[in-house]
């Protein structure tokens, strides 16, 4: 029995860890797919139930409030300020010796999950320094048009399907594989890359690539070759979101950079921008690079992704902006994109024309976490919107019912109409929606939506749509001709599903 409890002695210990041994670092270290070590660190100080520190990761500090310790349980909350709308984060976890298991609360959809971080210091962390002053930019002057866009960029762009797994060899592939599988001959044109690209910079404040991007101009020049156009990523920020290098401080001369390389287009994504601004500026911050990118050289386009926030639709188009994301991060769910794109856009249509549109985010189509039903949804509500129509998935191999619907050619049709006139909602009961917007032809593109559970029939009323008189249906997913319509038409339509027309 004396020799069971003495082996004991040295796990009971281990269980048994005190409050005030929370105090110092501890750490988690994972790796991105590319093979890149990332962390995320808290650096804790311990006191009678109670500790204070802070959190890192992705290269920010953030404070830690009402951090509480009850045996080997502890809570703590982050608060957060998003363009002055105050969030509040709370945080759990559970100490077992060397190791504390943090619960990451769920967030935008995403389901939570735990980290088992080391405790790899007893030192107590060094009070954080004062935050740096934010700079406050002049009001922005308007910059001129650069002419681009004039109906909704289409193409294809990196993150939703790759995020850092990108990579100049990928960039080849899709390329290639947007001209061999109709793609380009639809009117997808851009290859876009997003973000980790991105290293340091040189002695003369060049912007450098990392290893997985050799040659940018090369790689410019082949996407060219194919008879394509090929896209970038920044941030106004120093870091961007995966915490590469941003433009801050560097906008002209990263725009002399980007169209030296041949770059057509790009992605100018807020992030780290608030650590270093006043978010007050944010349409003189992005004015500042609209104009540098109109002083490069080249014609590139400009498309602001800073989420909507602070009225952006109203003043894109003034920063130089070609189009302007209107919303957070789109997902791969009928949850998420059901919810930008039926309850988000309601309103924006008066800010969307030729040359600037408004941005729902990125196409999911192809990337499995919703049904065909639901993916035909998404494009025909894109393209209601008028919106830009950037694939998302895996473009080297897409089965066919997935490039059906990528390559609907009537549908594409609706969505770059040159008339750039976005769909407005003509009548919502319920789960039943109607959406439709004039064509430069004359005709209308109407969508009856079912949100619902279950199969049920949506009667779309032509009065709604100033249309009088007769006129003729054609359903444009199962491509056929519905013969003459007068004051109503009603089609059953299945769950989370669309009947698409266009009425002439």
């Amino acid at each position: 029995m004396t020799i069971r409890l003495l082996l004991l002695i040295p796990l009971l210990l281990a269980q048994s860890r005190s409050a005030a041994d929370l105090t110092g670092h501890w750490l988690y270290t994972f790796q991105t797919p590319d093979g890149q070590t990332r962390e995320m660190s808290l650096w804790l100080t311990a006191k009678a139930g109670t500790f204070t520190g802070y959190m890192s990761q992705f290269g920010n500090d953030e404070p830690i409030t009402d951090g509480q310790i009850t045996a080997d349980k502890i809570s703590f909350a982050v608060v957060r300020d998003n363009f002055g709308e105050i969030r509040r984060t709370e945080y759990t976890g559970r100490l077992n010796g060397d190791t504390l298991t943090l619960y990451m609360p769920a967030s935008n959809g995403r389901p939570g999950r735990e980290l088992a971080m080391k405790h790899v210091s007893a030192e107590a962390p060094k009070p954080l320094p004062p935050p740096a002053p934010k700079t406050s930019l002049p009001p922005a002057g308007e910059v001129q048009s650069n002419g681009l866009a004039q109906t909704p960029p289409m193409g294809w762009n990196s993150w939703n399907k790759f995020a850092s797994r990108v990579s100049d060899q990928l960039i080849r592939e899709t390329a290639d594989a947007m001209v061999r599988n109709g793609m380009k001959d639809a009117g997808y044109i851009y290859v876009n890359i997003d973000d980790t690209w991105e290293a340091g910079r040189d002695a003369n404040g060049n912007i450098q690539t990392n290893k997985k991007f050799p040659n940018m101009k090369a790689l410019a020049d082949y996407v060219h070759s194919k008879g394509l156009k090929i896209g970038l990523y920044s941030s106004p920020g120093p870091k961007t979101c995966a915490n590469f290098e941003g433009s801050f401080k560097h906008e002209e001369q990263d725009a002399k950079q980007y169209a030296a390389w041949g770059f057509d287009y790009l992605k100018y994504d807020w992030c780290s921008g608030s650590r270093v601004y006043d978010y007050h500026s944010m349409q003189a911050v992005y004015a500042k690079m609209g104009q540098a990118l109109l002083d490069s050289g080249r014609p590139i386009v400009f498309s602001l992704c800073q989420y909507g926030v602070l009225k952006g639709p109203q003043w894109g188009v003034k920063v130089g902006g070609n189009l302007w994301r209107t919303t957070g991060d789109i997902r791969d769910t009928w949850d998420s994109m059901s919810h930008i794109g039926f309850d988000l856009q309601a309103d924006l249509a008066p800010y969307a024309g030729p040359g600037h549109w408004n941005d729902p985010d990125m196409l999911e189509v192809g990337n499995g976490g919703m049904t065909d039903t639901e993916y035909r949804t998404h494009m025909s509500l894109w393209s209601l919107l008028a919106a830009p129509l950037l694939a998302g998935n895996d473009l080297r191999n897409v089965p066919p019912n997935i490039s059906e619907i990528l390559l609907n050619k009537e549908v594409i049709a609706i969505d770059q109409d040159a008339r750039g006139k976005q769909a407005t909602r003509t009548s919502k009961e319920g789960d039943l929606e109607v959406w439709a917007r004039p064509l430069s032809d004359g005709g209308h593109a109407v969508g009856l939506f079912n949100r619902g559970p279950s199969t049920t029939k949506v009667t779309a009323r032509l009065a709604d749509m100033g249309i009088t008189g007769k006129c003729k249906a054609r359903d444009l997913w199962a491509h056929a001709d519905r013969g003459e319509v007068t004051g109503t038409y009603t089609a059953e339509v299945p769950s989370h599903g669309v009947v698409l027309l266009k009425l002439k």
